[in-house]
């Protein structure tokens, strides 16, 4: 598991290597990764929208940008924490994935954005060396 805190708000990931679905031999290897976003301030959050950068083995860079996340903008009250699944296919055995989400503070009839982090997490297969990205 990886774990960071930014404002108080803490993302855990988890990736998992989803071998059913990928097919080293057609250099296609997926995973699915399990995100909890908890909410340990004392002010009402909403997320508004994720910024991801996936890194292959060779190197290559793709970026993901969009509104919330599968299909959410999901409101979290102090205490509260949302979970959701997404996945990612690669073309090499291993990468690295890592992002930000931008977030509200929901203050009466204002809102105030700011980022918060999601700690750079490993994609590793067992088709490949084991490394630390």
């Amino acid at each position: 598991m990886y774990s960071a805190t930014t404002e108080h708000i803490t993302v855990t990931v988890q990736p998992i290597y989803l071998a059913e679905q990928s097919s080293p031999d057609e250099g296609r290897y997926v995973w699915a990764y399990h995100v909890r976003i908890h909410n340990e301030g004392t002010q009402t959050v909403q997320l508004r929208s994720r910024y991801w950068q996936i890194t292959d083995a060779l190197g290559r860079v793709q970026e993901v940008r969009g509104p919330g996340v599968v299909g959410e903008q999901p409101v979290l009250k102090p205490g509260e924490e949302f979970e959701y699944t997404s996945g990612t296919p690669l073309p090499t055995p291993s990468g690295i994935m890592v992002g930000s989400y931008t977030m509200e503070r929901i203050n009466g009839t204002e809102a105030e954005a700011f980022e918060i982090a999601i700690p750079a997490f490993s994609l590793d297969s067992p088709h490949g060396a084991v490394r630390l990205n």
